[in-house]
């Protein structure tokens, strides 16, 4: 059965210059670039901090704010998003829950973004087709090499993980909140919060045993390291299998993803 897959498609009707507009979306930091055909930047990276509070409108709008800074015409958008979408459609965002960047979820605006149909809002600010995409598939569609089971794993804010089978996007699923130890989650012991509660050195030795356990029930056959975290990883001697990742991932991604098919 393959409900629930993203699968590569055949490429649309688009020009042969056709430019995309990447944005990646992240607790701390908005940023976009256009890139060309080829996935080569037209325009800087461009970055602005998260807004807090940031319900959907701010949110919304702050991306129109960031883009109107950008000199080059685009064709369609990815936005890479830190949190379970489905269909353009959010149903678990816990960075932008709060309203202050390491604070407790706010009850509003966890039942403002439940649910909220963010693919359909950026379509009409922006007049152009978009996808958007949860931020580590995104990056995964950067650096997937389409080689047997590849697990991403993005450190940041918070804990993102994609899924690619012999280069196909599997099912978003948030096993950054699976159990790790201790009765914590993944997320609880190597967000950012806890990476500065007990440091490098130690939380880079947690991401070890991450690696360890989720090569225990996934077998992946290698796993990309990405995120804004992934930089404190110089020097640690990882696994054969595990490589660290250049951040601008997220954004070249957003050229792949449109090669495939969302179907959740």
């Amino acid at each position: 059965m393959t409900t629930g897959t993203r699968r590569p498609v055949a490429t649309p009707a688009w020009p042969p210059d056709v430019r995309t507009l990447a944005i990646d979306v992240g607790g701390s930091g908005f940023k976009a670039a256009v890139l060309d055909h080829e996935g080569t930047m037209l325009t800087e990276r461009l970055r602005v901090d998260t807004p807090y509070p940031c319900p959907p409108e701010t949110f919304v709008q702050a991306l129109h704010d960031l883009v109107a800074k950008l000199p080059e015409r685009y064709d369609r958008v990815s936005v890479g998003f830190p949190g379970l979408v489905r269909r353009g459609r959010v149903y678990h965002i816990p960075s932008l829950s709060r309203a202050t960047y390491s604070g407790p979820p706010d009850p509003t605006l966890v039942a403002a973004w439940a649910g909220y149909d963010l693919g359909s809002a950026l379509a009409q600010t922006f007049a152009v087709p978009v996808k958007v995409a949860n931020d580590a598939d995104v990056q995964g569609c950067a650096v997937a090499q389409g080689d047997g089971f590849e697990l991403v794993l993005t450190v940041g804010t918070g804990v993102g993980t994609a899924l690619f089978s012999r280069g196909v996007l599997l099912t978003p699923l948030e096993r950054g909140h699976a159990q790790f130890r201790k009765g914590e989650s993944f997320e609880d012991q190597l967000g950012n919060a806890a990476r500065k509660a007990v440091g490098n050195e130690r939380w880079a030795v947690r991401l070890l045993k991450a690696l360890d356990a989720y090569d225990q029930f996934l077998f992946y056959d290698h796993v990309y390291l990405g995120g804004g975290n992934s930089k404190h990883l110089a020097g640690v001697t990882l696994p054969e299998k595990a490589t660290i990742v250049p951040n601008t991932a997220g954004i070249l991604g957003g050229l792949r993803l449109w090669d495939m098919d969302l179907l959740v």
